[in-house]
């Protein structure tokens, strides 16, 4: 099929960016006739056409807006089996809500409701997307709750297509050859527990949890590790007020995550809103048992006792009992473990994924 695929570029560090372009790759591995429509800073993808959106430096604001009309015109232009779009625009046949509904990611925040023009601009133009595109897509069963809850859509234009997961880079033999040179890089010794937290975005994140939760810990051995782009100041400063500044590890943003997943004991996630986080399947998969939250989709992947736990983002005392629980695990059943986190990640191939975008476009009249 001639598939047109809408979406911003590609960068290592940005979970839903990284979804895209696994899934563009997959599809052209399947045969289809992949076009990718990016803004400026897209690089080349091997086996696809590129059309570069000429989008401008603007106010975020008017870089929607121009963002959607472009895409739009895109759409209209050529001879596509299948539109499918990754960002919030109109013209589209699939729309794939990746990054979930802004109008829940606000009501998340502690914060409350954001009331600035950006953030009308994005819900007026939800409420077209979600109102107008064929077939909807959510990366979770939560997601498609969320989209029929706050926006009326009935169930039977819903459809849920998990992302997949690089099950060959992602695996336990990482550890064969990574643990130990990670471990003394980020000076924790052999026998320490370490939890890491992967994401962009702290605060959404809740790596204000994470550190909380790190300071209930009885061991005071433990490290927390943090991945992923954002400004550390407060979090660092947090850190010091709960006493555990010498027992955080800031990575910065790593392009080679499996380093860090490999140098863990535990992966935690509490997360205030994620539609889904690959994070959880990549921490899976690499055989890391996953602490992660009621509030994102990732955690319906988390199968099974021994493969983590999932519990309220917001308190800090479960996340701290769900890492002592899953320390207890690591430590008496370190084989089991790896075996149920590995099997919890097993299903969510590219090739399942790409499988289901196929029963959705076959809906498409």
């Amino acid at each position: 099929m001639k598939v047109l695929i809408i979406a911003r570029p590609f960068v290592f560090h940005g979970g839903v960016e990284r979804a895209t372009r696994d899934l563009v790759g997959a599809l052209v591995e399947h045969g289809h006739d992949v076009h990718l429509a990016s803004p400026p800073g897209q690089a080349p993808v091997a086996g696809v056409t590129l059309h570069r959106l000429p989008l401008p430096p603007l106010p975020a604001p008017a870089r929607v807006l121009l963002l959607a009309a472009l895409a739009r015109r895109l759409a209209a232009r050529g001879a596509w089996d299948v539109v499918q779009t990754h960002e919030r625009a109109l013209g589209a046949h699939v729309y794939r809500a990746g990054e979930g509904c802004h109008r829940a990611y606000l009501a998340s925040r502690d914060g409350g409701p954001g009331r600035g023009l950006y953030h009308r601009v994005v819900l007026a133009l939800e409420r077209r997307v979600f109102a107008r595109t064929p077939r909807l897509v959510a990366i979770a069963r939560a997601g498609k709750r969320e989209i029929q809850t706050l926006y009326g859509v009935p169930a039977d234009r819903v459809d849920v297509v998990y992302n997949g997961v690089d099950l060959t880079r992602f695996h336990p033999r990482v550890r064969e050859t990574l643990r130990r040179p990670a471990r003394a890089e980020a000076d924790v010794a052999a026998g320490a527990f370490v939890a890491l937290f992967v994401g962009s975005g702290f605060e959404r994140k809740g790596l204000a949890t994470a550190i909380e939760a790190l300071a209930r810990l009885d061991d005071r051995r433990a490290r927390l590790l943090v991945a992923g782009k954002g400004d550390e100041t407060p979090y660092r400063a947090l850190a010091g007020r709960y006493g555990v500044a010498d027992r955080v590890r800031w990575l910065g943003p790593r392009a080679d995550v499996e380093r860090w997943y490999a140098a863990a004991d535990a992966c935690v996630l509490p997360s205030r809103y994620e539609p889904f986080g690959n994070v959880h399947l990549e921490a899976l998969a690499c055989g890391l048992p996953v602490v992660a939250s009621t509030a994102a989709g990732g955690g319906e992947v988390v199968s099974g006792a021994l493969a983590g736990r999932v519990v309220d983002p917001r308190d800090a005392g479960a996340v701290a009992t769900a890492l002592a629980e899953v320390r207890e695990a690591v430590t008496s059943r370190p084989a089991d473990v790896v075996a149920a986190a590995r099997a919890a990640a097993g299903p969510y191939t590219y090739a399942a994924q790409v499988a289901g975008f196929q029963r959705v476009w076959a809906k498409l009249p």
